[in-house]
């Protein structure tokens, strides 16, 4: 079975492939996820060694904390990437791979932090802040 999986920013600019099996998605609720997302952050994960990019050169990173960094298309404006510093992994956002995808989100973290604005009525675990 061939689990790679391709994925775009709205404009195409920036485009990628995973190859092999992802992580669960992981549904981030933090304030900072939700204003860059207007919703929550909802995301993937493959080994370096594991994903291919094109279009490198139009990813913009923004530090958002002395932890990690964002990525996000300098055309469209599209959140495409989360990486934290040290890492040999980056996260990709859920809604940038084609359909069908296969993910699935496992678990909710920093529900503390969510917005007002709307539930989590799914049945998948919650935590307050991250999980360890």
């Amino acid at each position: 079975m061939n689990d790679d999986k391709t994925g775009h920013c709205l404009c195409g600019a920036v485009r990628f492939r995973t190859r092999g099996e992802l992580r669960e998605v992981i549904a981030c609720h933090c304030s900072q996820c939700r204003r860059q997302t207007g919703l929550y952050y909802a995301a993937t994960n493959v080994s370096l060694d594991r994903l291919e990019v094109e279009g490198m050169d139009d990813v913009s990173w923004y530090r958002a904390s002395d932890a990690a960094r964002r990525g996000f298309c300098r055309t469209c404006g599209s959140a495409l990437f989360w990486q934290a510093d040290g890492t040999d992994y980056m996260s990709i956002m859920a809604g940038a791979f084609d359909q069908p995808s296969g993910l699935a989100i496992g678990y909710h973290i920093f529900c503390a932090d969510k917005g007002d604005f709307y539930e989590i009525d799914d049945d998948r675990p919650q935590y307050p802040a991250g999980r360890t």
